[in-house]
């Protein structure tokens, strides 16, 4: 019989001579920092693009103050946090999946080479390895990946709440968007506090200090 500490059984998935590294669904956070930053975005952006480029400066500055950064592996947003880790000497971990029969997903992407990576079976898991690996997340402009991304961190870090991973949403664009959904659904106080939006690395560097000092206080509070 299962046991509430292993929800989901573990499985070994061989694939292609492959052997797949288990993985569990999303836990409840239970560090007493913010170590690894996962980044979320577009996977159809190129080097000479903006977004490129300030995904790039982001990871580079994380990756020089310790933080590992963590992505899926594929290209744009993901290779540029890769990158940006690699020019900020710190490590990097990619959740993989890759694709037989799925068209428009764009799989593994060979330049984006990780010091760890950790294969998964399908979509979901490799979503949801991405939710297990981060403490916390970076959400940049992307496409509906994105968007499913973005939408399970937030909802993780509503139903963990007071335990949960916050996320930072970069860029000025969010606002607009977040409006529309807080006055279209039914988001309460506390969903709306587990996020912050920021426009740029300052700000970035702002927002994940908060939360590391909102971490520290919620740890004071359990003691």
């Amino acid at each position: 019989m299962q046991t509430e500490d292993n929800q989901v059984e573990e499985t070994k998935i061989k694939e292609n001579n492959h052997l797949q590294v288990p993985l569990r669904i999303p836990k409840i956070k239970k560090r007493t920092s913010i170590e690894k930053i996962g980044f979320f975005g577009s996977a159809d952006v190129d080097p000479k693009h903006p977004l490129y480029r300030e995904v790039f400066k982001a990871a580079r500055y994380l990756a020089y103050h310790n933080k590992i950064i963590v992505n899926g592996g594929g290209p744009g947003v993901m290779a540029a946090a890769t990158e940006g880790a690699n020019a900020g000497g710190g490590e990097t971990v990619g959740v993989t999946f890759y694709p037989k029969d799925m068209p428009e997903f764009e799989g593994r992407y060979y330049k984006n080479i990780v010091d760890k990576e950790i294969k998964t079976a399908n979509y979901i898991e490799r979503m949801f390895g991405l939710m297990d690996e981060s403490d916390a997340f970076i959400c940049f402009q992307g496409g509906t990946g994105t968007l499913s991304e973005w939408a399970t961190a937030w909802l993780l870090a509503h139903l963990y709440y007071g335990n949960h991973k916050p996320l930072i949403l970069y860029g000025e664009f969010w606002h607009d968007l977040m409006d529309v959904v807080i006055d279209q659904f039914f988001i309460s106080e506390k969903e709306q506090k587990v996020y912050k939006i920021v426009k740029n690395e300052e700000e970035m560097i702002e927002a994940l200090a908060e939360f590391e000092e909102e971490l520290k206080a919620r740890l004071e509070t359990t003691k």
